[in-house]
């Protein structure tokens, strides 16, 4: 009897457990907190993902079902976090990178941040802390990274931007959906520009309701679960309701990408929800692999931004490898927001230490010129094609 190769691959991955946090002695040093009903102090983390863990132990069951579901059999949500691991850096030694540090600031849009990620919109922040987004804003100041507000956030729009500290003028994209009432889009966008916010992200990859089975379980399902109209023409009719950039965000093709630029916008978001919304969909990741492959001036027409599955500074890198411009988390963050912004902050500080030591030890001299060459886009091809 003949055994294919790809049949044996699948199995073997069919049959490999699945991991939220890896198991990185976690459970052994923390397990006492949990004992004690009591959450184990910030600098005790030492990792992005052990704040999902702190969440998946510390929130109630909903709530972190909430934050931690994915659609249908949950493919894509598994594929968004573990795509990373599947290409293998190529490290350059030997290189002066004593000026790197330097080289983590980054442009967004024109506007000035500490480094090249930011938080992607995540609604109901009230569910890991009574606060809200209010620890989100704050956070993502003390650490000047970009914050992009939900729409459906626990805190009004009011409360979030009023909670910018001191009445500063930091930067704040402001998330979008519509719900086909132009009156109420266009009143809607008088009060972001009021408010203050510098664009507008307009979700464009949830025109249906998430077939979320988990979240069904415990009745947290989507927050926005009405058909939706989104077409280009309705783009650049809500473009001509304000002065503000509108980003779209779902972005998952290289054909759409490639229509964006021709439809004019200024940037665009690679997403597919957190793994939410259909399943099978691409990662970010693979879609940036994509247009690098078939259409790599993209991303010097337009800024290019990415979230799904980021918990590691590598991650970071590879994105940015292919001509990302910012890569953004949102779980990660919202898990954080157990701790306030205090939590924000120290996730914040942890990715850039990440980012900063992970791109020296890859042997990047500067950020901004990191390219393709530091990654081995083939290593992937477990299915033995070309």
């Amino acid at each position: 009897m003949r055994y294919s190769l790809l049949g044996f691959i699948s199995c073997v991955l069919a049959a490999r457990p699945f991991l939220n946090e890896p198991d990185t002695g976690i459970d052994d040093q923390l397990a006492g907190f949990v004992a004690n009903d009591t959450l184990p102090p910030l600098d005790s983390l030492v990792g992005l993902p052990d704040f999902q863990w702190v969440g998946r132990q510390h929130m109630n069951t909903s709530a972190y079902t909430y934050y931690r579901n994915g659609a249908a059999g949950e493919w894509s949500y598994r594929n968004n976090l573990e795509v990373f691991a599947r290409y293998r850096l190529r490290p350059r030694v030997l290189r002066d990178i004593t000026n790197l540090e330097a080289t983590i600031p980054t442009t967004i849009l024109g506007y000035n941040f500490s480094a090249p990620f930011f938080i992607s919109p995540c609604a109901r922040g009230g569910y890991a802390n009574p606060d809200g987004e209010l620890g989100l804003v704050k956070g993502a100041a003390e650490s000047n990274i970009l914050y992009m507000p939900s729409l459906y956030s626990s805190k009004s729009i009011e409360e979030i931007y009023a909670a910018r500290p001191n009445n500063s003028e930091q930067v704040l994209f402001q998330q979008v959906y519509l719900d086909g009432d132009m009156n109420d889009t266009q009143n809607l966008f008088r009060q972001i520009e009021t408010l203050g916010a510098k664009a507008i992200v307009m979700t464009v990859d949830s025109p249906g309701d998430g077939i979320r089975h988990r979240a069904a379980r415990y009745s947290v399902g989507s927050a926005n679960s009405e058909l939706s109209l989104l077409t280009w023409d309705l783009y650049h009719q809500l473009s001509n309701m304000t002065s503000l950039p509108i980003i779209p965000k779902g972005i998952q093709t290289v054909e759409d990408a490639r229509e964006a630029v021709t439809q004019g916008v200024k940037a665009i978001f690679l997403s597919n929800h957190g793994g939410r919304q259909v399943d099978t969909s691409p990662s970010s990741l693979e879609v940036a692999l994509e247009i690098y492959n078939e259409d790599p001036e993209i991303f010097k027409q337009i800024e290019v931004y990415a979230d799904g599955g980021v918990r590691y500074g590598t991650d970071v890198l590879k994105l940015l490898a292919l001509g990302v411009k910012a890569v953004g988390l949102g779980r990660p963050f919202m898990y954080a927001n157990i701790y306030g912004a205090e939590g924000v902050a120290r996730a914040a500080e942890m990715l850039k230490y990440e980012v900063l030591n992970d791109a020296a030890n890859l042997g990047v001299p500067d950020l901004k010129k990191i390219g393709p060459q530091y990654v081995n886009w083939k290593s992937a091809d477990v299915w033995g094609g070309s």
